[in-house]
């Protein structure tokens, strides 16, 4: 019994572990996007193509942190 809840415990930690990990990615993420959104006011139309674009993959790699955290979150 104790074993169990022991165990239920490290689980719980690592969920927590891994909600932190979206987070801090989540908000790299954030932040690159923004970085390149400074950039692109200074750049011509063929490299403002390209930071759209990484924009775009930036923007599905939050919304699966996001959906990762949320899953982590239930999970505790």
């Amino acid at each position: 019994m104790e074993l169990e809840k022991m165990e239920n415990g490290i689980e719980s930690i690592k969920n927590a572990a891994n909600v932190v990990g979206e987070l801090v990615r989540d908000t790299t993420d954030f932040t690159r996007h923004e970085e390149r959104h400074e950039e692109d006011e200074e750049i011509g139309i063929g490299s403002r193509a390209s930071a759209a674009k990484d924009a775009l993959g930036d923007k599905a790699k939050e919304r699966k942190h996001k959906k990762e955290e949320k899953g982590h979150k239930q999970a505790i």
